[in-house]
């Protein structure tokens, strides 16, 4: 791995937002979640570290692994509303480290996206975001810089359009380059560091091929880092075309009768548990990413304040099952921790 000036900055930036308060919390964390992993008893010190918090559930794209580009949410959809935003991050600042402004839905969409990036980045808070790059206007651009949002992921899944459009559907590639290109130059007009900017590629069989051709294309534009992330795939059972022949690259293997599994062993144990947490955009508060429909409701925001949903029988429940028999919980089972390779 070869680390750039960025990259530098980068890891210094996220360091700048740690306290002493934030520090001893995060020990809290540490120290009560092995305990709980070693003894299979609940002990819960501490407040998260992080949370995902959700712009939006719309999206303009179709893309088939995902529920908001399969418009197929049985949940309610909206925009995260900006007052309760502020609340939330209010009683949480003091202890957060990082924020991740992404859940489902693209995040430029909700139109006080970068307003709410800008609150959290006063409260010291390290923030990212994801995106498809769709709407990174020259305007837009400009907001970002100026918003203090530390880190940009930008998904670009194919090096030609004909790719790219294979999984990401309705997309266009240039839109994206563009977008790209427009952030990367407003961070030279405004002498900016930040954000730290990364391509992410979903490495699917259709686009598995074109893996070099995007480390070549980050680099030409300026692009800090490229993240293979693998693909998540709801029917993986019986084999799908979006499984990467490339094994590196696949969260799953083929088994002697043709079938196929998951390849990481599931543990009784998940740190997210214990320093981390999902809020959607109504103020549920569910376990982690991987319930993208929001089908383990551990919470609600707008009727208790963070601390009593952090803290309620029902959180300890679900951590307690997870110590039991996390291979026993739907949402657990296509759960690939550590699937991501840096280059």
């Amino acid at each position: 791995m070869i680390f750039k000036t960025s990259h530098i900055f980068d890891f210094l930036n996220f360091f700048s937002k740690l306290s002493f308060r934030k520090a001893n919390n995060l020990c809290l964390l540490i120290s009560s979640y092995y305990f709980s992993k070693f003894t299979s008893r609940i002990h819960q010190k501490g407040s998260p570290v992080s949370i995902s918090i959700e712009p939006t559930t719309t999206c303009n794209l179709r893309c088939p692994e995902c529920p908001s580009g399969l418009r197929a949410f049985s949940r309610p959809t909206g925009n995260l509303d900006q007052d309760f935003f502020r609340k939330t991050i209010d009683e949480l600042h003091k202890d957060l480290i990082y924020l991740i402004f992404y859940f489902q839905g693209e995040p430029y969409l909700n139109p006080d996206f970068l307003e709410m990036v800008s609150y959290a980045s006063e409260k010291k808070i390290y923030t990212i975001t994801s995106t498809n790059a769709h709407f990174l206007t020259d305007d837009n651009a400009r907001k970002t810089v100026v918003s203090g949002l530390d880190r940009l992921i930008i998904s670009l899944d194919g090096s030609t359009q004909e790719i790219y459009e294979s999984y990401r559907i309705g997309g266009k590639l240039d839109k994206v380059l563009e977008g790209t290109k427009n952030i990367i130059n407003w961070k030279k007009k405004l002498k900016s560091k930040k954000p730290f900017l990364i391509f992410q590629f979903l490495v699917v069989k259709p686009n598995e091929h074109q893996i070099g051709d995007v480390k070549k294309l980050a680099d030409q534009i300026g692009v800090d880092k490229v993240l293979y992330k693998s693909a998540q795939i709801y029917d993986y059972e019986n084999g799908n075309d979006l499984i990467p022949s490339i094994d590196k690259y696949s969260r799953y293997r083929k088994l002697p009768d043709g079938r196929y599994s998951i390849k990481n062993s599931i543990k009784n144990s998940c740190w997210k548990m214990w320093h981390s947490d999902v809020i959607t955009w109504d103020g549920k508060v569910v376990p982690c990413c991987f319930d993208k429909d929001a089908k383990f409701v551990l919470g609600d925001l707008r009727k208790n304040s963070f601390q009593e949903v952090w803290k309620n029988p029902e959180y300890d429940k679900f951590r307690s099952a997870i110590l039991k028999g996390r291979d026993k919980i739907d949402m657990c089972k296509n759960c690939t921790e550590g699937t991501k390779v840096w280059l």
